[in-house]
């Protein structure tokens, strides 16, 4: 079969994001991650990097699906769930460590070794999150609850493996929220669920400037005439991308803010002792009907302020930019 067009080759944040789904979903669901990723490979669907491709095997995905099976049907039993959580938390992160290091293979040992770190963490991360949040739901006497969150999770699994193949962008979104609900609000974590998804944007700026910088005829000129790298590099390349860098800066700076506050709206940002406009909007809407002015008035400043930043970022742009500057 033919591999969906765009997967046949992955470019390198496809791989990154790969290795962070396959870790954190191993946390969650390991055998239907193994079975998912070989079934993805054998249809054809995806060219699964060499580390990864004995999921493919038919022996391999006859026993995933097997597990799979086995577990699907286990997570929606109350207690017995704990239990199958319990056994595999000497499974699951090992694995995790695994399959994130296969992503990369034998290429580079410094990346495997990175991805076999990452891997372990976020699915020690997910599993810690499950097994806790299932024993607590497993106190109730109603299965509804538990039956829920094991579907949620069922869901969850292939969901974040599609984004992190074909909308890796959106994946680093949606692993970044996810992670902020496990580890429960903190600066740090707040922090990291904006920048992470920022990572691959920066990057390829970054990489698409000094693309077009090393073909100017000043840098042709500078190694012709014997400059050094690093002196072509500090002297003229990185001083070239620092305006564009600025005013995108300035645009992360506006995502953020609305970000934070879409975040702690929904109660998964800062903790309720540091006040953030979201938080005042959420507080608002319990009274919004006596007291509309709660909600108006914090969403009226935060549209002001995320305003503001933006047209500094045009202002900033339209001046440090000489072809901009030309044309004004």
């Amino acid at each position: 079969m033919n591999a969906v067009p765009g997967l046949d080759r992955l470019d390198v944040w496809q791989l990154v994001a790969l290795a962070a789904a396959l870790g954190w979903a191993s946390g969650l669901r390991l055998y239907a991650v193994v079975f998912f990723t070989g079934l993805a490979g054998w249809l054809g669907w995806v060219q699964l990097p060499t580390g990864l491709q004995l999921l493919q095997h038919p022996l391999v995905l006859g026993a995933s699906g097997l597990m799979l099976a086995v577990e699907f049907f286990a997570d929606k039993i109350p207690g017995l769930d704990s239990l199958w959580d319990a056994v595999h938390t000497f499974i699951r992160i090992p694995a995790g460590m695994a399959l994130a290091a296969g992503v990369f293979g034998g290429d580079s040992a410094v990346w495997t070794t990175i991805a076999a770190l990452a891997g372990g963490t976020l699915a020690a991360t997910s599993h810690a999150a499950k097994a806790t949040t299932r024993a607590a739901v497993n106190t109730s006497p109603e299965p509804f609850s538990n039956v829920a969150l094991s579907l949620a999770g069922d869901a969850a699994v292939p969901t974040m493996l599609w984004l992190s193949l074909n909308h890796p962008v959106a994946f680093f979104v949606a692993l970044a929220i996810a992670l902020v609900a496990m580890w429960r609000g903190s600066l740090p974590t707040v922090v990291l669920a904006i920048a992470i998804p920022e990572i691959p944007r920066v990057t390829r700026l970054v990489r698409s400037l000094v693309l077009t910088i090393r073909e100017e005829p000043y840098v042709e000129a500078a190694i012709s005439l014997g400059s050094s790298t690093p002196k072509i590099m500090f002297s003229h390349i990185l001083p070239n991308t620092i305006a564009p860098l600025v005013v995108q800066g300035t645009f992360i700076c506006a995502s953020a803010i609305l970000i934070e506050s879409i975040l702690s709206f929904l109660g998964v940002g800062l903790p309720p002792e540091i006040p953030t406009w979201g938080s005042i909007m959420a507080e608002g809407r319990i009274q919004f009907v006596e007291f509309p002015h709660n909600v108006f008035i914090p969403g009226i400043f935060l549209t002001i302020t995320v305003l503001a930043v933006n047209i500094l970022g045009d202002g900033l742009r339209d001046t440090l930019d000489p072809k901009m500057a030309k044309r004004l």
